[in-house]
């Protein structure tokens, strides 16, 4: 199977957003679709080869993780931003499980907004613990480490430096603002419904 890029298009002339900081994030996130394709095939091939015992085949493995999880954090966070944002209905999941874990949507948001200004590169997520049914606001400094075992990513936020340089300069909490205005809700719920 060969993934294909998701188009994003739809987000040209968001705003807070300048249509070059996304057509070169969109660049970025179409190379993690290439290369997540030529690990897979380059794996493929070493295992057809017998080659499953070398450090290539190590490194390479390894690497995957990396590639694939940049491909997809980038579809969760394109897919949950509209152009124009959306309202949080007043009756959703979201909110209730929000309240019933932060007390109040303003503690979600000052707690989801205070990991995402974290000093470092990565990605905030908040993600429903499908086993406890929580939620948790979690930094991931790589893409391919520090994510919460049987969780599933409800909201997405790209807090490496390339999601906000071109506009923002080192004001990363003004990006995050342009960001929440740009949640697209709607998918939030959608996720966090279709949470195990």
């Amino acid at each position: 199977m060969t993934y294909q890029a998701t188009k994003f298009d739809h987000l040209l002339g968001t705003a807070g957003f300048s249509d070059q900081l996304l057509t070169n994030h969109f660049t970025l996130y179409q190379g993690y679709v290439t290369n997540t394709n030529k690990v897979a095939d380059a794996l493929a091939a070493m295992v057809k080869e017998g080659k499953t015992g070398t450090p290539e085949f190590a490194e390479l493995t390894r690497r995957f993780g990396w590639e694939f999880d940049g491909m997809r954090l980038h579809e969760y966070y394109f897919g949950n931003m509209k152009k124009g944002g959306s309202s949080i209905e007043k009756a959703s999941k979201f909110l209730n499980m929000v309240k019933a874990g932060f007390e109040s949507l303003e503690n979600w948001e000052k707690s989801f907004k205070g990991v995402g200004a974290m000093r470092g590169i990565g990605w905030t997520i908040l993600y429903h613990d499908n086993n406890a049914k929580r939620l948790f606001n979690t930094w991931i400094g790589e893409h391919d480490g520090g994510h919460l075992a049987g969780c599933t990513p409800i909201l997405v936020l790209d807090v490496f430096e390339h999601a906000f340089l071109t506009d923002y300069g080192l004001k990363r909490a003004d990006y995050i603002s342009a960001f929440f205005n740009a949640i697209d809700w709607e998918t939030v719920e959608k996720r966090l419904s279709a949470a195990k």
